[in-house]
């Protein structure tokens, strides 16, 4: 069904190098197959996918997928029919309609037919595709959430919406990037199940990029394992697994405790969401907690349960509808929902780092890190206010401009539009730290994260999934932060390459006396690098406990998540 045949692809950096993605690549996948593909950040897996997909033109060899077949020399053509006849899910893809579920299924199906997705005529496409719209929200457990906006999904609920509108193509391969990394473990769940129902009732084959163990052992026939743009070996999901683990480094020997100084006070939170056609969706209530320095407490429970929207309400970038956040700063207790200076002082010491987060594409790493030192610094606070005084900006017009650093790139273009400014205001209140002092700000985060001082001259999109995620950390940790809230920015890791941040952190946060409050859907990283979690559900605390495993294997029999329990 899909024939591989020494497939290769080269990269051509713009400071001259040469990255390969792909070397001699060759491989076959019998009709109604899942096959799985493993290997480490930067391996090659998400580059084969694109080849497979027609998005990305091979130097080398050939690709047959059904009666489809495209080389080196082919024209885009027979790139496009072979983007006919595949779908592809990437990771950390959200785009999605401003509309309902099932509108955005429709929009797909109406596609198909008549080729114009943004000039979809709903009334057609209700009558000549509703009950397959309704089919497919079936197969991807969606049903219940037909009538509600993309927006207001979680992230896992996103990606089964995503994976609706691939199958609307009736492709005959579909091929999955990690789709189920950012989920909980119960929207995991659904989404294996999803793909599983998908795989036998509309014999669908399946090529599934996954560095999940369990996944793998969950789903695949058979699995390969990809290094350096290479196929080293092929076999079964057990024999696979065990072998790309091996290269695992251990835990650090490091016990994270926290102080007994309170530095967070969360005091009687409450927060109502409901949806654009008046159906309730959320409400957080009654939330109370303090966390102490050097605390490294995990938000955990199932999607939609109110994780981020904590998380947000912590970092002041939402408001609560009543209730207080406060933050001990120099030995003073501050509401970060209040502007001023007050306010500015918490962010300075914060750190925030977004799931869906984003780096300047086509700026370098180095130029990422001058201005993020130019926004979080010991002296920006006194600094930015001179500078605001001079251009006539009172401290809570400079407050909520100093909001916007922490928020990432499009949403504070968009609120700085919304108000009239232009968006290098924030490069004039809080300029660019100087290149020399940044390399030297950065090199020992760089070497706890294994990154090479060598990218800094990279732009964004020249990195591997595993290098975004590890710059942006470095571009969070970067100016030593006292807290770090951290909202699940790590689920497309590697095992391995996970193992490394986690020890990074550990050694981080004991080496600086990093208070850190994250939003994790990984069980394993949660009870590694946390001491205390708090387990949601419906907007509201469900537990609090300091004893990890306990904690953990609950929140795992909540989400009955099979998948974690069947390979232990």
């Amino acid at each position: 069904m899909i024939k591989v045949e020494n497939v290769s692809k080269s990269y051509e950096l713009d400071d001259g190098n040469t990255v390969v993605g792909l070397k001699n690549v060759s491989f076959e996948v019998n009709e109604g197959e899942i096959l799985g593909i493993m290997g480490k950040s930067g391996s090659g897996k998400t580059t084969l996918l694109r080849a497979l997909r027609g998005v990305e033109h091979i130097d080398e060899g050939s690709i047959t997928v059904g009666d489809v077949s495209v080389d080196a020399k082919s024209s885009q053509y027979y790139y496009n029919e072979l983007k006919k006849v595949t779908a592809i899910h990437l990771q950390r893809s959200f785009g999605l309609w401003p509309e309902t579920v099932r509108q955005n299924v429709l929009r797909k199906l109406y596609a198909r037919e008549y080729l114009d997705e943004g000039s979809t005529d709903f009334n057609v496409a209700e009558s000549e595709f509703g009950e397959e719209a309704d089919r497919l929200l079936e197969l991807v457990s969606l049903t219940h959430k037909k009538d509600h906006y993309a927006a207001v999904l979680s992230g896992g609920e996103k990606q089964r919406l995503i994976m609706a509108r691939q199958l609307a193509k009736r492709p005959k391969a579909l091929l999955l990037d990690e789709p189920a990394t950012m989920a909980c473990p119960k929207t995991k769940q659904e989404i294996l199940d999803a793909v599983k129902k998908i795989n036998e009732e509309l014999n669908i084959t399946v090529v599934l990029v996954s560095h999940l163990p369990e996944v793998q052992k969950y789903l695949a026939d058979r699995v390969m394992l990809m290094e350096d743009g290479e196929i080293v070996k092929e076999g079964t999901p057990n024999e696979i697994t065990e072998e790309f683990m091996s290269s695992m480094d251990p835990i650090v020997d490091i016990e994270n405790l926290s102080t007994d100084k309170d530095i967070i006070d969360v005091k009687d939170i409450n927060k109502r969401f409901y949806l654009l056609n008046g159906g309730e969706v959320l409400q957080i209530e009654d939330i109370n907690f303090k966390v102490q320095k050097e605390n490294i407490l995990s938000l955990i429970g199932p999607s939609g349960a109110g994780k981020t929207v904590l998380l947000r309400m912590l970092g002041g970038l939402d408001d609560s509808d009543s209730g207080e956040v406060l933050y001990e700063v120099d030995g003073e207790w501050h509401d970060i929902a209040i502007a001023g200076l007050g306010r500015m002082k918490i962010r300075s010491k914060l750190g925030f780092m977004h799931q869906e987060f984003s780096l300047v594409h086509y700026a370098t790493v180095l130029d990422q890190l001058a201005t993020r030192l130019g926004y979080k610094n010991q002296n920006i606070v006194s600094e930015a206010r001179q500078r605001a005084e001079r251009m006539g900006l009172s401290d809570e017009l400079l407050d909520s401009l100093y909001l916007l650093t922490d928020l990432q790139e499009n949403e504070a273009k968009a609120r700085l539009e919304q108000v009239g400014l232009p968006p290098d205001i924030l490069g004039e209140l809080f300029p660019r730290f100087p290149e020399t002092a940044t390399r030297e700000a950065v090199a020992d985060i760089f070497d706890s994260l294994d990154l090479d001082l060598d990218i800094l001259q990279r732009k964004s999109y020249e990195l591997s999934g595993g290098q975004k995620v590890r710059v942006m950390l470095a571009l969070i940790l970067v100016s030593k932060p006292e807290i770090l809230l951290l909202d699940e920015p790590f689920g497309d890791l590697d095992p391995i390459t996970l193992r490394t941040v986690t020890n990074s952190l550990k050694t981080i946060s004991k080496k600086y006396g990093i208070t850190i409050v994250m939003v994790s859907h990984n069980t394993e990283f949660i009870k590694e690098l946390s001491n205390r979690a708090l387990f949601m559900d419906d907007g509201k605390i469900i537990d609090d406990s300091e004893n990890m495993d306990e904690i953990v294997d609950n929140f795992i029999d909540f989400c009955h998540a099979s998948y974690l329990k069947e390979n232990e």
